[in-house]
């Protein structure tokens, strides 16, 4: 609205200037008569409507147009003159100019003030010079040791639980429990399980484990001890799967339990001239199956060595007490060792001389003395060792461990001791780059009564027994470990074995394969992710069972094909404290057998959490 009121006024006034520069232009009347004022009456116009922001500035542009085009009047009004006829001081004078206006747009300015102090801080300086002589002397001071800061302790997570499910009814469990930081002292404890059922009829596995150690570091001896039980349950479930009919029987359950522990005094290592250090321990455990077989075993051991110069001059020695019980016998199976040494050791070289000594008491009574010599020789500095071994000992036959090795052996096994008569080892170990070492060696045993296990399915229907190579076998081979620990991040390992025997008595090294090949690694990606694989490649062997067209003249054997397992596994930190894993066996599902009409079981994967606290 006030638009239209300027509009308004701004017309009423350009009518006003024009009406009276016309009235100029006109003479006056007779200077007697006096002049008629001509009354000039302006029709009122009616009130202009509201418009708009455009219509507004086109009229003010066409209002301005008409004013520029109206010609120039004369401007001056004489006033009276007086009795001289001069001109009056009075006069007006009326000034007019063409004016256009124009209308600017409304801008708004949309810019805020910026309230933010930003003047910079100066800090205040203030400087004290140094009163220090200048020193002149151009020789290498020996640096000052810097003081170590001190350690913060970090929040220690001394146990870890986890545990998990998987494919083949695996059910697996472990949990570890530690006493602290003291390092004085430390206790512990764990416990394992695992357990898998296959697709055969009860086809099962089943492994449980308990223990809890100590160990006690005193100013002069160290005490360590430990407490363990383990149990294994599983099947005679193996059949020939090749008949037309396979049986239909009820596989027997075995189980093994074991009982064992173990306690150690050492006198603790001193740097010093001369020293003398001694060790004993004592180890046993009790052991028995589902049927009637029992083993009872205790080992006393210790050693003592002096050092005199660059000598050393020691005495290891051992009580090995046994016992061996089944449904046909029960017999005490003993040995005692004697083993005096002299070393000899300097900066390129380690030769150790000496001889062992065993008698066996009990069930036999035999006496033996063996070679128990060592040699080491630095070939190549820093990097490649030469090494030699000769040596000999009497292994004891154990029913613990034949079935740790095959736990589908039957009753009343046959117990008979070999004997390494002569082990004779060449090789070559080291350092060939920054964290790849290896070990390579190649040996000769000669062994008496060399154990074999074959099966005994004519008498125990899907059960093995113990036979021995009465004699000597000779067994050469080669070993060789490789291990490439790139960093922290990276290892990888592998061990292969390739052996071959000259039997005494037997036809076949029955069971026992001629190569044998395991690796793994372990591969830290980040602080998230962790991820481990093992390969077990086991060659070919064979099994004393007759097949189909052997005859007397041509026996032919069971062949146990070799077979390859590959596994792997992966570990995901979510914090801290709570993981979870994922581990998957056998990846390439090979139908493999470790003993005739035993298969193993096939691929399975299972997987779970872990949480530490």
């Amino acid at each position: 609205m006030r638009s239209v009121y300027k509009l308004t006024l701004l017309t009423l006034l350009t009518v006003f200037f024009f009406d009276s520069a016309n009235a100029q232009t006109k003479k006056p009347a007779d200077k007697k008569q006096p002049a008629k004022t001509a009354k000039k009456t302006t029709a009122k116009k009616p009130a202009a409507k509201a418009t708009t922001g455009s219509q507004q500035k086109a009229n003010a542009k066409n209002l301005g147009e008409a004013a520029s085009k109206v010609p120039a009047a004369d401007t001056t009004k004489n006033g009276a003159k007086n009795a001289n006829n001069e001109a009056s001081l009075a006069e007006e004078i009326v000034v007019t100019t063409s004016y256009k206006p124009v209308l600017a747009e409304a801008v708004k300015i949309r810019r805020n003030p910026d309230l933010e102090d930003k003047e910079p801080y100066k800090a205040p300086l203030s400087y004290a010079p140094i009163d220090r002589k200048l020193s002149q002397d151009n020789n290498i001071r020996q640096l000052d040791a810097m003081k170590r800061p001190a350690e913060q302790d970090s929040a220690l997570l001394n146990n870890y639980v986890k545990a998990g499910l998987g494919s083949m009814k695996t059910s697996f469990a472990e949990g570890y429990f530690g006493g602290g930081r003291d390092e004085a002292l430390q206790v512990g404890g764990f416990v394992k399980h695992f357990a898998q059922a296959g697709s055969i009829n009860k086809q099962s596995d089943s492994r449980q484990e308990i223990g809890v150690f100590g160990k006690s570091i005193n100013s002069e001896t160290t005490l360590t001890g430990r407490l363990n039980y383990q149990r294994h349950a599983t099947y005679f479930y193996g059949f020939d799967q090749d008949a037309s009919t396979p049986p239909a029987f009820d596989p027997q359950k075995q189980t093994f339990n074991t009982i064992s522990g173990e306690g150690e005094i050492a006198k603790n290592f001193k740097d010093e001239e001369n020293a003398f250090t001694y060790a004993a321990k004592f180890k046993g455990y009790l052991w028995s199956n589902a049927f009637n077989a029992r083993e009872n075993n205790i080992v006393l051991s210790g050693f003592m060595n002096k050092t005199v110069k660059q000598f050393y001059a020691g005495l290891a020695a051992s009580l090995d007490l046994g016992t061996q019980k089944d449904s046909l016998y029960s017999n005490n199976n003993s040995i005692v060792r004697a083993n005096p040494y002299i070393k000899f050791q300097g900066e390129n070289y380690k030769i150790e001389a000496g001889v062992n000594i065993a008698k066996e008491f009990g069930v036999y009574s035999r006496f033996y003395i063996f070679p128990a010599a060592k040699l080491e020789l630095q070939v190549v500095p820093k990097y490649i060792r030469l090494f030699a071994e000769a040596k000999g000992d009497v292994n004891k036959a154990s029913l613990k461990d034949f079935t740790n090795i095959n736990p589908f052996l039957g009753q009343n096994l046959n117990l008979v001791n070999s004997v390494d008569k002569l082990d004779i080892t060449l090789g070559l170990k080291g350092t060939l780059a920054p964290g790849l070492s290896f070990k390579a060696a190649v040996f000769r045993n000669s062994i008496k009564n060399l154990p074999l296990f074959v099966n005994n399915f004519a008498a125990e229907g899907n059960k093995f027994s113990v036979i021995y190579d009465n004699g000597d076998t000779r067994v050469s081979g080669f070993n060789g470990e490789l291990d490439y620990k790139a960093s922290d991040d990276f290892n990888l390992f592998g061990r292969v074995e390739v052996k071959d025997y000259k039997m005494a008595s037997e036809a076949k090294p029955w069971n026992l394969p001629k190569f044998l090949l395991t690796a793994g690694t372990t591969i830290h990606i980040n602080n998230k992710i962790d991820i481990n694989g093992s390969l077990l490649f086991r060659g070919s062997a064979q099994d004393p069972l007759l097949v189909t067209g052997s005859t007397p003249a041509n026996p032919l054997y069971t062949t146990v094909p070799s077979f390859a397992d590959l596994s792997g596994g992966a570990t995901y930190k979510i914090n801290k404290q709570l993981s979870v894993f994922i581990q998957a066996n056998n990846l390439l599902n090979a139908s493999s057998k470790t003993w005739v009409y035993y298969p193993n079981y096939g691929f399975n994967i299972f997987g779970g959490v872990g949480y530490s606290f």
